[in-house]
């Protein structure tokens, strides 16, 4: 697969938020206010993609190579984790503000499937090189960063609009996003086909 067919496919085809319905809870609760939205879109780049690559060299110098393969889930979440910490010292250290807003969201990229699943699928399932494997989880960020950019724009019109009391905060969120996610469906691996040509 070309780098071109990878980044679409990530960022459209195969969006983690809006078609695998992985990552919903920083999706959902950092995406009240645009600034914390894109601090975290950025974040779950940098964790997915240096995740992809060290989970990549983990799996092949190491697990395969000893043959323990049925490690790889608790591997991946080390790494994930030794990861995130570094990301919030970096935050914490650059941007107390935007360390501040993010608060228990950024602890909880940890356990945010989205960044495991981009690992399993890059670098075990497609079985990628390095490279691909670490475009494959930029690529796979930056169809994070496009889902919260959207909904945050979504909800914070949404603070001026008149919503039914039983639809405003966290409903109306769930709406949105499942009306966000039939709108994806429309990119499908035909549009891959087209763009690209061949198989």
């Amino acid at each position: 697969m070309t780098y071109i067919g990878i980044l679409i496919t990530f960022v459209l085809i195969e969006n983690f938020i809006l078609t695998k319905f992985l990552g919903l809870c920083p999706f959902i609760g950092v995406s009240k206010k645009m600034d914390s939205a894109i601090g975290m879109g950025f974040a779950v780049i940098f964790v997915m993609s240096i995740a992809s690559l060290v989970t990549w060299l983990v799996w092949n110098l190491l697990l395969v190579k000893l043959e323990l393969n049925f490690l790889k889930t608790v591997t991946f979440i080390l790494v994930i984790a030794a990861l995130v910490q570094f990301v919030e010292m970096v935050i914490q250290k650059i941007s107390p503000p935007l360390y501040k807003a993010l608060g228990i969201y950024l602890p909880l990229i940890t356990t945010n499937c989205a960044v495991l699943g981009v690992a399993l699928i890059a670098v075990v399932d497609k079985k990628m090189n390095a490279i691909e494997s670490f475009f494959a989880g930029f690529s796979a960020g930056a169809g994070f960063l496009l889902a919260i950019l959207l909904m945050s724009s979504l909800r914070e019109k949404y603070e001026t609009e008149w919503i039914p009391k039983p639809f405003r905060g966290i409903p109306i969120a769930f709406v949105t996003a499942g009306l966000m996610a039939l709108a994806f469906m429309a990119f499908d691996k035909a549009l891959l086909k087209n763009l690209l040509g061949g198989g």
